[in-house]
């Protein structure tokens, strides 16, 4: 579903990217860690259209999509659930909702027809419903998080970016948040996920890859990392 080769990123002199090569397959959950700096997000904002990239190459179902532009991306089914959930808090739940649907409609009969519906989504996302015309900005964090996660859902993706959705959250809403994005990727839905938790990263994807100062320093699937000494002890402590 989504191919990056070569991918280079730099921000005037500082490189952010240097030659990163990623592989999402339809269906998969593809995890991507590192420590702050390493260049997570820079990764996801480039495939978004957000960050335009120096060289390399980025394709979704063998079409390039550098230099398309974000809206245009969500139309094709793209979404990013951003880091720091970036809700819109004076508007009400169900107005974020709304919103999350907007591009998909405005983008023809076809599209729409395959992006949920509001009820779709709160049955998915029940915690959701007694909160619905409540002001986001009123929501705790970990509702905060459920409400960018339901935005992202109600474009329809097929392909789900998530940028730190663990971020400052207490580690019981961590937890609920990959038992929702298990659920969703259970549902049919591609997921790249960005993370600095690297224990609950691998537990859910299957295969992730480590970036460390712009570099792909290793990569595979969850038995294959766990069982790398050098991986073991550096991300998860044993």
């Amino acid at each position: 579903m989504l191919q990056v080769r070569n991918l280079r990123v730099d921000y005037g002199s500082i490189n952010a990217l240097d030659e990163v090569s990623i592989d999402v397959g339809d269906g998969e959950a593809v995890g991507v860690i590192g420590p702050n700096g390493a260049g997570k997000s820079t990764l996801l904002a480039t495939i978004t259209g957000v960050v335009k990239p120096s060289s390399g190459t980025i394709e979704y179902g063998g079409d390039s999509i550098v230099g398309v532009a974000p809206e245009k991306l969500v139309e094709r089914g793209i979404a990013l659930v951003p880091e720091g959930r970036r809700i819109f808090g004076p508007l009400t739940v169900a107005e974020n909702l709304q919103l999350g649907a907007t591009v998909v409609a405005r983008a023809g009969q076809a599209r729409s027809d395959r992006a949920p519906s509001v009820e779709d989504v709160l049955d998915r996302f029940p915690a959701l419903k007694a909160l619905y015309r409540k002001q986001a900005g009123s929501l705790s964090g970990g509702e905060q998080q459920m409400l960018a996660i339901a935005r992202a859902v109600m474009s329809g993706p097929q392909l789900l970016l998530l940028d730190e959705p663990s971020l400052g959250l207490a580690p019981i809403i961590v937890s609920n948040v990959f038992e929702l994005l298990r659920d969703l990727h259970g549902g049919g839905t591609t997921v790249l996920l960005v993370e600095q938790n690297a224990l609950k990263t691998v537990r859910f994807a299957d295969r992730t890859y480590v970036l460390r100062t712009g570099n792909v320093v290793m990569s595979g699937d969850r038995e294959e990392l766990v069982q790398r000494a050098d991986f073991a002890e550096e991300y998860l402590g044993v």
